[in-house]
């Protein structure tokens, strides 16, 4: 079986390699390049990641190919996320990056070639009926299945996730153990590919600073100062500068640049349990809705090792979400990843558009 592994340079993908490797195969590793040579807030990441790369490869004797998906990068993933920012909502950059490049243009134009393409992602897979589907990993904590859930039937039945059965510390034993260079490698905080980069700075660098006030929800109180409101997401906490808090954003007024935000931890108004989605995307198939307009479910809207339980109802051609339990800082723009009643399938997912009062 020919396999392509994808090779980020960091922990996770290096020992899926290895793990390839001790089960027989000699899979062709691939360097998916998104920063350009002159770029200066990408390029040193990128040199890093390619150095790590080259010794995994040639430590296993692997072929590396570097695959330049700039522009593809730029014109769908970071398209897609200034212009969420500027309408003021959330965007989720892993959610498309994973969707649009990963195994989307590098499947159209290499991936096709091989039987599988294996990743270091944290999830597995489950054959069911003849069909496969998106299942959670072993690691709740670091599971990725809600990074994955925009992916189509075809690119799920043909992944391989090899470390997605292994808790974080397992991986990282195997690394020791292995002497693989990448061992004591932190794991990416950034954007997806974009590792170091900090998401503010990545924001600034296409939307610049323009101040306006945090205003109080409840008495319209000007309590500071924000440097645009592209910084900030509803249910943020930490980043607003306040001072006797905590601080939360409520919601916030694009056109006038003004960020709302309530005091206090149980503040009603950062709470609620209902909430719609668009565009909703099956990733398999569609298990429960065919013959009844609702179903009980579990569903994430951030990325968290845990899941809240309720109900997925059809209305007309979209979703609605409604909770067992209210839940903090419900964001437009989101995605709310729907999985089965036991945690287990990754059904699909929509993007939040509102929550309903």
């Amino acid at each position: 079986m020919e396999i392509a592994s994808l090779l980020s340079g960091g922990v996770d993908s290096s020992v899926v390699v290895h793990m390839l490797k001790e089960a027989g195969y000699n899979p062709t590793l691939f360097y998916i390049k998104i920063g350009m040579d002159d770029d200066e807030l990408l390029h040193c990441t990128s040199e890093e990641d390619i150095e790590m790369a080259s010794l995994i490869a040639h430590r296993y004797g692997c072929k590396l190919e570097i695959i330049d998906l700039h522009k593809d990068y730029w014109d769908n993933v970071v398209d897609y996320t200034i212009r969420k920012v500027k309408q003021g909502l959330t965007p989720n950059p892993d959610v498309m990056c994973n969707k649009l490049i990963k195994f989307g243009v590098f499947e159209q134009r290499v991936g096709h070639l091989f039987d599988k393409t294996a990743t270091g992602h944290y999830a597995t897979t489950t054959d069911l009926g003849g069909k496969t589907y998106l299942s959670t990993a072993k690691d709740p904590v670091k599971d990725q299945t809600d990074f994955l859930a925009q992916i189509d039937h075809l690119q799920v039945s043909k992944l391989m996730f090899p470390i997605g059965h292994l808790m974080k510390n397992e991986v990282r034993d195997i690394a020791r153990n292995a002497n693989l260079p990448s061992a004591k490698r932190q794991d990416s905080q950034g954007i997806c590919f974009l590792g170091k980069v900090n998401y503010n700075d990545f924001i600034r660098r296409y939307l610049g600073e323009k101040q306006g006030p945090i205003v109080e929800l409840e008495t319209g109180k000007i309590l500071g100062r924000h440097n645009g409101y592209w910084f900030h997401t509803v249910g943020q906490r930490k980043g607003l500068g306040l001072s006797g808090g905590p601080w939360y954003v409520i919601r916030k007024d694009v056109d006038a640049n003004i960020v709302w935000a309530s005091k206090g931890f149980a503040a009603e108004a950062q709470y609620g349990n209902v909430f719609d989605m668009q565009q909703f995307h099956f990733i398999t198939d569609n298990p429960w809705l065919n013959n009844k307009s609702e179903a009980e479910i579990t569903f994430k809207i951030r990325h968290t090792p845990d899941f809240s339980k309720g109900r997925i109802v059809k209305t007309g051609d979209a979703y609605r979400v409604i909770s067992n339990d209210k839940l903090q800082g419900i964001a437009p723009g989101q995605f709310g990843v729907i999985y089965d009643a036991d945690q287990h399938i990754c059904i699909g997912s929509g993007e939040i558009k509102c929550a309903v009062e």
